[in-house]
């Protein structure tokens, strides 16, 4: 599972066994274009499907045309660097009604960046010496809850997390050293909420950073939080707005924003040089986010449970098995998933073997595990895969009887 799939799951929608028509006739999605050179077969890299959710491993998600066609029309010229960036962040934060905002080289870059940029603001001898400043290391504020892999982004800054439990030990934990408070938004526990948060860093003038990488849809998320009074928030662009993988999204007050410009590419030798974002993944995530604002939210989400109805229609003819539609309560990867359940004296194998063999065969097929049940997602795979996955789900039950 990926970091940020740590929520329980919540039931939706128990399922009767129907199946519906073919998937790939059903959605406006247009399945894989062909192609006439085959670099995965060059290589010898295993094609995947995904039907778990959007993993790093896994490339994160599929691009949509009009990315791809973004990527592609602006690859035969040059640009400057500098303008564009600040061209594109115009119109991110215009679309996000934010005072600013960024391309990033993902989410992890944006909170390097955001520490960054709350540690040198726009002195240049600080960006030039950042993460080796003199005097003690910068300080920035977590809820011990909310320690995860990724704060690493902020101690490669120099900067040292001061972890605390409560509003009281948050309130005590400001020194002159502090420069930021970060707020993981997928946590499972906080024990600090979002407005009392952002009360005791305002108090104290600190500014504040919130972590949401996965945590669209829906939809309304993406000004939630910068809403509420975040200072900087950033996303995943390869997620769920389906834009470059190695793409993120940064934005909230301009006065950061500009700093973090500073640190980054492509200012020759700040701190975030060696994270640079090309022209073509900047004007890729401009098209994702455009494209996912302005999607029929609505039916894309019936549509997720069409497919997994359909799957778990094709399924319910192997004796003993039980699906379950489920949405994850979020914040993160908070879409609809199938569940899959079955009598394991008549299906004789594990949701874990189940998952091996799917992805030792062919196609590879990556699915998740919860607890004592197989996983299947759904919002990730092509129209043309959605059949191919309920059938070889089904092929390894019967092969287990």
């Amino acid at each position: 599972m990926h970091r940020r799939d740590i929520i329980k799951r919540l039931s939706l929608l128990p399922l009767a066994a129907t199946a519906v028509p073919s998937m790939a006739e059903a959605s406006a999605e247009q399945p894989a274009p062909k192609v006439t050179r085959d670099l995965f077969a060059e290589l010898g890299v295993t094609k995947v499907i995904n039907a778990n959710v959007t993993m790093t491993f896994l490339s994160g998600s599929l691009m949509l045309p009009e990315v791809l066609e973004a990527i592609n029309s602006t690859s035969h010229d040059f640009a400057n660097m500098f303008d564009l960036q600040d061209k594109v962040g115009a119109k991110i934060a215009e679309m996000l009604k934010v005072e600013a905002a960024m391309v990033t080289s993902g989410a992890a870059c944006a909170i390097l960046l955001g520490t960054a940029a709350s540690i040198t603001g726009t002195d240049k001898e600080k960006i030039r010496q950042i993460p080796n400043l003199p005097g003690p290391r910068p300080e920035v504020i977590m809820q011990k809850s909310h320690r995860y892999l990724f704060d690493q982004a902020v101690t490669t800054t120099g900067a040292k997390i001061v972890e605390v439990e409560g509003p009281d030990e948050m309130e005590k934990a400001f020194s002159v050293q502090t420069v930021m408070a970060l707020f993981f938004n997928a946590a499972e526990k906080h024990s600090i909420p979002h407005e009392t948060f952002l009360s005791i860093a305002k108090k104290h003038q600190i500014p504040t950073f919130l972590d949401a990488a996965a945590d669209v849809p829906p939809v309304e998320n993406l000004f939630k939080f910068q809403q509420m009074g975040f200072d900087l928030v950033t996303f995943s662009g390869g997620k769920m707005i389906r834009g470059p993988q190695s793409a993120g999204l940064l934005f909230g007050r301009k006065d950061l924003i500009e700093a973090a410009k500073l640190n980054h590419s492509p200012h020759e030798a700040p701190i975030g040089r060696p994270m640079k974002v090309n022209k073509e993944e900047m004007f890729g995530m401009y098209a994702a986010l455009k494209s996912y604002l302005e999607r029929d939210h609505k039916k894309e989400w019936n549509d997720w449970l069409d497919r997994a109805k359909h799957i778990a229609g094709i399924l319910a003819t192997v004796p003993t098995v039980k699906t379950e539609i489920v949405v994850d309560p979020g914040p993160a990867n908070a879409f609809p998933s199938l569940m899959v359940d079955w009598d394991r004296q008549r299906v004789k194998t594990t949701p874990q073997e189940a998952f091996k063999a799917l992805q030792e065969g062919t196609p590879s097929i990556v699915t998740g595990g919860h607890g004592q049940r197989l996983m299947i997602g759904v919002v990730l795979l092509r129209p043309d895969q959605i059949d191919i996955v309920a059938q070889r789900v089904k092929q390894v039950l019967q092969h287990a009887m």
